[in-house]
């Protein structure tokens, strides 16, 4: 890896990194929902982190994101639940492996790129449901019935919002034709 590819990639993984606190602290990154919840966005710098760099930037970024997840819990919650995001077991490990996993399932459909997004898009947010409400029923916070529900409800519409954001930005990064649409061109 030449000097110039070291820079790049650690330029775009500060700058994802920088992104995920961004929309944590403007709230940016928590887009409002029916009955008082919201879908969070804030594991999308994580997957695009993945996807253009490669895991160990997805993983840092998820560090990053579950980091400043803990501390927002203990020095700013917003809710009555965010005393459970202290705990490094829910609030940074499930965090680790969106990167990393997305990544995975990126690759092994790189020969498709539109839909190579998209996937990585679903898996890394999935993951980050999956194992974040996870890591809540093991912990006892809710029981399984309850968490199954806020999969439904907010677990899926997460992923497609995830998948779309994936797509767009890392296309138009990459500049790969999406239907009519070429690159930067994408929001046009």
């Amino acid at each position: 890896m030449t000097e110039q590819n070291k820079v790049r990639n650690l330029v775009i993984t500060g700058l994802m990194g920088a992104i995920t606190v961004v929309l944590g602290l403007t709230h940016w990154g928590f887009i409002p929902w029916f009955g008082g919840v919201a879908l969070t966005i804030m594991h999308v710098p994580v997957i695009i982190a993945a996807i253009i760099v490669g895991p160990t930037s997805g993983l840092l970024v998820g560090l990053i994101f579950g980091v400043f997840s803990m501390v927002l819990a203990a020095v700013a919650p917003t809710g009555p639940a965010d005393v459970w995001f202290t705990n490094p077991l829910l609030s940074v490990l499930p965090r680790l492996f969106i990167g990393p996993v997305a990544w995975l399932v990126g690759t092994a459909l790189k020969r498709w790129k539109p839909i190579a997004l998209f996937a990585a898009g679903v898996v890394g947010s999935l993951t980050n449901t999956v194992l974040v409400l996870g890591m809540i029923g093991l912990l006892g916070y809710l029981p399984w019935t309850v968490l199954g529900g806020i999969v439904v409800v907010n677990g899926l519409p997460e992923v497609l919002v995830s998948a779309l954001i994936t797509t767009a930005v890392v296309a138009a990064y990459w500049h790969i034709p999406i239907g009519k649409k070429h690159g930067s061109d994408l929001s046009d």
